[in-house]
């Protein structure tokens, strides 16, 4: 009887967290679909990023902005139809400038320069994005 109970355990407990790996990913609020992900995290990084310092709401922005390039990253780097088009290679580019400023210099602000880039590549996977690739 306990052999029973204990393979039962085993079985459920495997199925409960598979069932947890097979998850979506709604909650972090990523549809699944790239080019409505891609243009709301865009919306996101931007308002992040024209936050003036000393806003009590920049720590939180910059935050939520760290989360979500992680979210975005996990999802569509291994999604053999998005890897190969411009618009996310420029995406993922954009993406490492402003992580690696995040994680290296997390209470300095974002330089003029590194601003600049990030809108130039921006608006480069926009217009990426209404070209269709």
């Amino acid at each position: 009887m306990k052999r029973y109970l204990s393979r039962l355990l085993a079985i459920v407990l495997v199925f409960a967290i598979a069932m947890t790996g097979c998850s979506s990913n709604s909650a972090v609020g990523l549809s699944g679909d790239y080019r409505s992900d891609t243009l709301a995290l865009l919306q996101n990084l931007r308002t992040a990023i024209e936050l003036p310092e000393g806003t009590p709401d920049k720590a939180a922005a910059q935050a939520q902005a760290r989360q979500t390039i992680n979210d975005f990253a996990s999802r569509y780097r291994r999604d053999s139809s998005v890897i190969k088009l411009s618009s996310f290679t420029t995406m993922r580019t954009a993406l490492n400038s402003l992580a690696g400023h995040y994680s290296s210099y997390p209470n300095r602000p974002l330089p003029e320069k590194l601003k600049n880039r990030l809108e130039q590549e921006f608006q480069q996977v926009e217009t990426a994005l209404r070209r269709g690739s």
